[in-house]
């Protein structure tokens, strides 16, 4: 790409920016819609329809809403695993026991995150996961994904590298996050398929 690590560092920078700038915009009832929308098209993804174990997140904000998907997953007897935030960035994991189990959870610098209240089942656990269901704010046509550059993540992909581990990996987005191209690093991993509220898309 001929660009510095420091430049392409700066460009992911700008770029988030740019994409957490539109979310801004949206309205409650518009993250609503979405997220029934997104949850209606990864119900009909083979890969989760198979799925014994998922991994995935609770979604904050006006971040594409996870929660309609996380209960009917957990209503179909999946097992849902969402992450906890450590104080190195790094992810621990817990069951879903259904939305009033999870707790809001402030950490420094950060927007508040809803977490599990359970048993914690190490940083190991999402190697058991089937599905990982990955945040971010952008993917582009080679699959690449755009995170919001806290690197948890990254550490989470490794992990399952390092476990030889082959989980499928789909990133919950919006439409216009769909994008011919986002800067990459070295460590950056693609991912298998983007579900957005209009449909699911894969790449090779």
């Amino acid at each position: 790409m001929g660009r510095t690590g420091r430049e392409t560092e700066s460009a992911k920078r700008m770029l988030r920016r740019e994409f957490l700038a539109v979310r801004n915009t949206l309205t409650a009832d518009d993250v609503r819609e979405a997220a029934r929308a997104l949850a209606r098209h990864a119900l009909e993804l083979p890969e989760l329809a198979r799925a014994r174990t998922v991994a995935a997140y609770v979604s904050v904000g006006t971040e594409p809403g996870t929660l309609p998907l996380l209960d009917a997953l957990r209503a179909r007897g999946v097992r849902v695993l969402l992450p906890v935030l450590l104080p190195d960035n790094d992810l621990d994991w817990g069951v879903y026991a259904g939305e009033s189990s999870l707790t809001r959870v402030r950490h420094s610098g950060r927007m508040a995150l809803l977490e599990p209240a359970g048993e914690r089942l190490g940083p190991h656990a999402v190697t058991e996961a089937d599905v990982v269901l990955l945040p971010g704010l952008a993917v582009d046509a080679r699959g690449m994904r755009l995170g919001r550059g806290g690197g948890s993540y990254d550490r989470v992909l490794a992990r399952l590298e390092a476990a030889d581990a082959h989980p499928a990996r789909v990133v919950l987005l919006y439409d216009t996050e769909v994008v011919e191209h986002v800067p990459e690093e070295g460590h950056d991993r693609p991912v298998q398929a983007v579900v957005t509220p209009s449909g699911v898309r894969r790449f090779s």
